[in-house]
């Protein structure tokens, strides 16, 4: 562990972004070198006289900025050399430190915006814990499409948005159509991406309190969402089909949840798809026990499935999420979620109080690519780009025990002995390739262990790097986990 203190100049603004900056400040000095582990919270504050939690939003501050990786129960850890940059004014009342903290090396090239000249920055980190539509070119398409809308609707891009056009709910109702069911357009409510959706849903069907189902393994930022609301996540256990419903039934009886989420297509991170058979059986859980259903097909618009979606065997009840962060640009913030009619209203309403309210340009954007067939084409194209990077990880990671398809963004990595996962996500880190753990995708502390990593290979811009990548992560697996200094 390093024996580090920082030492924090004085100065008006919070401690906790005065001591963000100067674990920064140490990390560009070299003071901090990547790989290095940060003292553990408490014993930090002690030595500043300051509370845990001040220390807290400091080392959170920092890994938000992708500095430092954080490791329940392992520590927190220095990712690589960053750039600075000067104390910015957050107001006309006080200046503070800024947290406006870059990856070096800084720049990569500029890009021309008209007039302005704008430096784009280039992280030297690989961020194969990310699985956002790869870059194909849509920015073409989406500034013809801009350019249009700004023409169109100039009072509407400077006023908030009060009434939702029909067009917005026709996109949403042809966007989630999938498996021989089509939503009716009053069910549709737009929203800002698919976690606003959910987050919205359960806001508009839950009270603090309220136990909230997930799998054991399942996307935990709704999890710890729901938390951070005051729910109280409970996990249920899973096979290769998706929950199991006798366990569900049992949770049902014993702890009375009142909603579950679910991916059913492309669950993450598993990769697996609920067949016809289990969706029927949770339902019919759901029916006995008066159970609300989450259904997240934000990675099953990646797959094409004559499988009944959750919500047209169970509309009075199922909350049905798609978007346009995995098929056409997670920039956009494009999402719809079909609703009971009953709750169609209730759901815009907290969506609006949770997000203050919709933006026109994006919903518009969104809606117009998806009218327009754009979005379809997009996607086919997509497609193409990650079956072209599921081969480069083929032949990369051929003889290993993995998951994957060739229409999936990630694929589900068991690692050999003795690799940890949290041992071998740290590794990686060093190596300056940044993935996902097991952990990472936990409900709570259950008792397995699957000793696996996820691996995403659509956020680095090119195959190249999607290859470099992986040759770093197979080097690491072959090496051994002698080849990796935890600089304790």
């Amino acid at each position: 562990m390093t024996n580090w203190i920082p030492n924090i100049p004085a100065g008006k603004g919070p401690m906790y972004l005065r001591l963000a900056n100067q674990i920064a400040e140490d990390i560009v000095a070299g003071t901090l070198p990547a790989g290095a582990k940060l003292p553990p919270q408490r014993d930090l504050a002690y030595d500043l006289g300051i509370t845990v939690g001040t220390v807290g939003r400091a080392y959170a501050l920092v890994r938000e900025k992708g500095l430092v990786s954080g490791e329940v129960g392992r520590g927190t850890y220095v990712l690589g050399t960053i750039a600075p940059v000067p104390e910015i004014v957050t107001d006309d009342r006080k200046t503070a430190p800024a947290i406006q903290l870059i990856p070096a090396p800084v720049l990569a090239g500029d890009v021309d915006f008209g007039s302005t000249r704008t430096a784009v920055p280039h992280p030297e980190l690989a961020r194969l814990d990310s699985t956002s539509a790869p870059e194909i070119g849509q920015s073409e398409i989406v500034r013809n499409l801009m350019q249009q809308i700004t023409s169109d609707s100039p009072y509407e891009i400077a006023s908030y948005t009060r009434i939702i056009p029909d067009s917005w709910r026709q996109a949403g109702q042809r966007w989630l159509a999938r498996g021989g069911w089509t939503p009716d357009p009053g069910s549709i409510v737009p929203a800002f991406g698919a976690q606003a959706a959910i987050m919205s849903v359960i806001s508009a069907t839950t009270s603090p309190g309220d136990r909230i189902v997930f799998e054991e393994l399942t996307y935990s930022s709704i999890a710890r969402g729901a938390v951070l609301m005051g729910r109280q996540p409970v996990a249920v256990a899973r096979d290769e089909r998706g929950p199991l419903p006798d366990e569900l039934a049992k949770i049902c009886a014993q702890k009375h949840p009142k909603i579950i989420f679910m991916m059913p297509t492309m669950h993450n991170p598993t990769l697996t798809t609920m067949p016809e058979d289990r969706r029927r059986e949770i339902i019919a859980v759901a029916h006995e026990h008066n159970l609300w259903i989450i259904e997240d097909e934000v990675y099953g618009s990646l797959r094409d499935t004559e499988l009944t979606p959750l919500i047209a065997l169970a509309p009075e009840r199922t909350f049905h999420v798609g978007s346009l962060s995995k098929t056409v640009a997670a920039g956009l913030r494009g999402g719809w979620v079909s609703s009971p009619l009953s709750h169609a209203q209730r759901i815009a309403n907290a969506h609006k109080m949770m997000t203050g309210g919709i933006s026109f340009l994006l919903a518009e954007l969104s809606a117009r690519l998806v009218l327009s067939g754009a979005a379809d084409d997009l996607r086919l194209r997509i497609l193409a780009e990650i079956d072209a990077r599921h081969d480069i990880m083929l032949k990369e990671f051929q003889g290993l025990d993995f998951e994957s398809a060739k229409d999936s963004p990630f694929l589900w990595l068991k690692l050999p002995e003795p690799w940890l996962p949290g041992t071998f996500k740290a590794a990686a880190a060093s190596a300056k390739v940044l993935i996902d753990d097991e952990d990472e995708f936990k409900t709570g502390r259950p008792d397995r262990t699957h000793h696996r990593v996820r691996m995403g290979f659509t956020n680095p811009l090119t195959r190249a790097e999607v290859a470099a990548s992986f040759a770093t992560l197979k080097n690491l697996l072959d090496d051994g986990i002698a080849a990796y200094d935890s600089f304790e």
